[in-house]
């Protein structure tokens, strides 16, 4: 389980998120949801270890982030951030190898290389592996770290915006993945999402955020209300079902 306790931060002086108190438990899809600004990315990073925690506490099962060693953590939960910086030289089969690093510590043995190739294969990459990354679609390179982030063996999945620079046929693909890979491997993936119907269709929970707090928390049936759209979007769209799930309509 992941807990976060009493969980602020502030940046130059603007307070970004107040007091987050919340447990995410193993298993299945969390979606983070909220408008620009709500503070997602930031709980995100602060949970992956890529900000210094300033104030509050969080644990992944039994290590303390900031506290227990980068390389144990690295072993318990994996990032796939909005923005990587990696070099555009970097050949695909190359940059999903490096999601083995806290394993091997650049010494991939006959397991990493296995891990790889399953995990190039999994996200539709075999073929690219040998390709740069500067010859291959935005779509191709999101994958490609999403690749990486899956290579790492991880229990926890955490991605910030995987979505980006999809079409609808490659963000359909990516989600019915990452629902399998919860539902056949266990896989415990917390989800910063823009697509709120992305969020419904696949998510076993959605915490909605606004203003650096935590608005709602539940299932997406529950969650995903009309009083929520207007609290937290200032959106009048309505609300209908389909296949039993909440959809917004635009």
């Amino acid at each position: 389980m992941i807990s976060i306790r009493n969980l602020s931060h502030v940046i130059d002086g603007r307070p970004i998120l107040h007091d987050i108190t919340l447990d995410l438990p193993r298993g299945g899809i969390t979606a983070l949801i909220g408008p620009n600004g709500a503070g997602k990315s930031t709980l995100l990073s602060l949970i992956a270890r890529l900000t210094r925690i300033q104030q509050g506490q969080i644990t992944v099962d039994d290590l303390t982030v900031g506290a227990s060693s980068d390389r144990d953590l690295a072993q318990r939960l994996a990032i796939m951030p909005q923005q990587a910086n990696v070099s555009a030289r970097l050949r695909v089969g190359e940059l999903v190898a490096m999601g083995r690093y806290p394993w091997n510590r650049g010494r991939p043995g006959y397991e990493d290389r296995a891990q790889v190739a399953e995990s190039l294969a999994k996200f539709g990459l075999t073929q690219l592996a040998d390709r740069f990354l500067d010859q291959i679609s935005g779509g191709q390179r999101q994958s490609a770290l999403a690749a990486m982030a899956h290579a790492q063996g991880t229990d926890y999945l955490l991605l910030d915006e995987p979505l980006n620079n999809l079409d609808i046929s490659a963000a359909r693909g990516l989600m019915r993945l990452l629902r399998d890979m919860a539902d056949a491997e266990g896989k415990s993936i917390l989800i910063v999402l823009h697509d709120i119907n992305y969020a419904a269709a696949y998510a076993d929970r959605i915490v909605a955020m606004a203003n650096g707090r935590i608005a709602a928390d539940g299932a997406p049936d529950g969650v995903l209300t009309p009083q929520l759209m207007r609290d937290v979007f200032s959106s009048d769209a309505d609300i209908i079902r389909v296949n039993g799930r909440p959809v917004v309509v635009v």
